[in-house]
Order: structure tokens, then sequence, then C-alpha cells
């Protein structure tokens, strides 16, 4: 169960809690729910935390853009927030070796699971604001998520393996590839999915993840390497 000091993370991202017990549910997985004296995980947080970050990347999109469509913006903030760029800012940071998770979630790859990191980046957000307010919120945001927002759209990886995929079939005359989800293994906290690609009626490959989501982005991947 790695977790390194709270001091030593407060430094890291330049904000000091006045609320230690904020900090803590923001970094506690569900799977420690069972455990002796904790009673929240960061599931809260990171629903609120994912609300802000929409906001402030809204608005720095909004502001920086003027000249942009509504449909650039879209996909200028989906790429910003979506799961690989977030557990990417996780991982770069070291956020992943400040959660807390039980021995079992962390032997089965939990603080690597994409989903799980990007959860701890969207609690911090929502912890930072519940103890700090919105300004704190965003200095958070400017740190972390803004120079990855930029390297993004100056390098324009607006789109998805998915939405990319989706172009290059279409192009070819097929219809929109098709995902189905061919088996699910693991507890209801720690499932693995595997997911099909179908293009004009044939299973083109496979991919798998923690969600549906990440196994259908992997599965477009690997199709785009295939085609």
């Amino acid at each position: 169960m790695k977790n390194t000091s709270h001091k030593s993370l407060q430094e890291l991202i330049e904000y000091t809690f006045k609320d230690d017990n904020i900090l803590s549910a923001a970094l506690t997985h569900r799977s420690c729910l069972n455990e002796p004296g904790i009673t929240e995980s960061y599931e809260r947080l990171e629903f609120l935390g994912d609300a802000i970050l929409e906001m402030l990347i809204s608005v720095y999109l909004f502001n920086q853009y003027p000249d942009k469509m509504e449909g650039y913006l879209t996909a200028a903030r989906s790429a910003t927030v979506r799961t690989e760029s977030l557990s990417t800012i996780s991982i770069q940071n070291g956020f992943n070796n400040f959660i807390k998770m039980s021995k079992g979630e962390e032997a089965t790859g939990g603080r690597q699971n994409p989903s799980i990191l990007e959860d701890v980046i969207e609690s911090l957000i929502g912890a930072i604001y519940c103890d700090g307010g919105l300004l704190a919120a965003s200095d958070f945001f400017k740190k972390f998520i803004l120079p990855a927002a930029k390297t993004i759209i100056s390098e324009d990886k607006l789109k998805d393996s998915k939405s990319l995929l989706q172009e290059l079939v279409q192009s070819k005359g097929y219809t929109s590839p098709q995902y189905k989800t061919s088996q699910e293994t693991g507890p209801d906290h720690n499932k693995t999915f595997e997911v099909q690609v179908i293009i004009n009626n044939k299973n083109v490959t496979t991919g798998s993840g923690k969600s549906k989501q990440e196994a259908e982005q992997n599965a477009a991947k690997k199709a785009l390497e295939l085609i």
C-alpha cells in the first residue's frame, strides 16, 4: 500500500490543505473502504473535480481561441480531459505514488490503471476547491493541466483513436466501426473489459482496459495499425 506523506504531495502541488481529512479522502481508493477508520473514498470529490476541470478548460479555450467555433473547442476540451491525457499527467508528476489502495488492488496493477490515475487528478481538483476555493483549484489547473493542454492543441492531437478510426473507415466507404464487449473479468471494483472492433462485418482486432471506454480506445488504436 504505497503512500508517501501528505507533506510531500502538498509541496509538489504548492498548496497546503487547511483540512487534512479532505486530502486523505481525495487519495483513498474504494478498495480501502473495508479497512478500519476509512469511511470515504475519492469518488465524491472526483465527481466535483470533473465538473470544475471541465469548466476551467472551457473558460481557457473560450478566451484563448476567440476565432474557433464550438466544434473545435469541444474537441480541444475532450482531448485535454480524456483518460489518456489525465493519466499521463498523473504518472509524470508521481501522483499515483500518493494513492491509498488495498494490497490486492495494487497487486493487480491499480497504481498504473489509467482510470484510477484520471480519477485522482479530478479528486485532487475537487479537494483543493473544497479546501481553498476556485482560485486554488485554478492554480493547480494552470500548473499541471494547462501545459499538457497547450501541447495537445499545438501538436493537433485533438482526435482520439476511435475518432481517427471512424474517419479512416468512412473514407474507405464503410460504415462506422462497431464495438462489442466480448468479455468482462474480475470483481466489480477491478474489472477488465475485452472489446472487439468490427469493421465491414469483420472482427478486426480486440482491445482490453479497466473500463469499456479504455478498451474501445485500445481496440481502435490497434485497428489503426492494421488497416
